[in-house]
């Protein structure tokens, strides 16, 4: 197989199952995992498909992302009930990480102007807590994503990597009880599974829609979440798995 019929080979197979691993592409395409790995670079800086952990993944797939000014007028009551809910968890001198939700703006916007630090790759956080005087801002930088208004792919990743929070605010697509908090964009995820690893609180703010949904890309199990925070439209049988898994689950009206 030539090289050009290589990379046709390895879009279309990407394309057509969503995503793809090293291993599998190697095996299906003859040659060494190494030279899978050169094509997939190649291939993402050609705009063809993106890198993950591991693999690729389908540009038709992996940025299904809903677009800001869509988000920030869906569930817009509940999702203010929950930000402000989520508030009274954070205390003086905290440093906490919020995600590029358009919860966590809420939450931005509710936060008192108290002594915080607040690690944020979204640009409307960062903005909202711009005037607070007391409140130190950090981003983590990053390829802007004009869909969701915030920083992603390796440099945010990596960025996140130098700091340590007491509690992340995390959203999500989906919070299902068995298989954990979700997200429809991997390079998303992989930002709020970033968030989750550096904190020693997991809150996850989530609307009574997003309950047992699998989205695209896991962003964590369950386990790694003590308190997820929703409205009180949540199924009752919903919110007694997330408990059995010893996650405390706080309604608000």
């Amino acid at each position: 197989m030539l090289a050009a019929e290589r990379y046709a080979r390895i879009v279309q197979l990407v394309n057509e199952r969503g995503s793809m691993r090293v291993t599998e592409l190697s095996e299906l395409c003859g040659v060494t995992e190494e030279t899978i790995r050169r094509d997939l670079d190649r291939l993402e800086r050609e705009g063809k498909l993106l890198r993950s952990h591991g693999g690729a993944i389908s540009i038709k797939t992996g940025q299904p992302e809903t677009p800001y000014n869509v988000r920030e007028v869906t569930n817009v009551e509940q999702k203010k009930r929950i930000a402000a809910a989520a508030v009274a968890y954070v205390e003086p001198g905290d440093r906490i990480a919020l995600d590029a939700s358009s919860t966590a703006w809420y939450m931005a916007a509710a936060l008192p102007d108290i002594p915080l630090t607040v690690l944020t790759n979204s640009i409307k956080a960062a903005l909202e807590l711009a005037g607070k005087e007391q409140i130190q801002v950090i981003s983590t930088g990053g390829i802007l994503s004009p869909r969701s208004l915030s920083y992603q792919g390796p440099l945010a990743e990596a960025n996140l990597a130098n700091y340590h929070v007491d509690k992340a605010f995390i959203s999500g697509k989906g919070v299902h009880p068995e298989w954990g908090v979700s997200e429809s964009s991997e390079l998303q995820a992989n930002v709020k599974r970033k968030m989750i690893g550096l904190a020693d609180e997991v809150y996850v703010l989530a609307d009574s829609s997003k309950f047992d949904v699998k989205a695209f890309a896991l962003i964590a199990p369950i386990t790694k979440v003590d308190r997820v925070i929703t409205d009180s439209g949540a199924d009752p049988e919903a919110v007694a798995r997330l408990e059995r898994q010893s996650v405390h689950v706080i309604q608000v009206e």
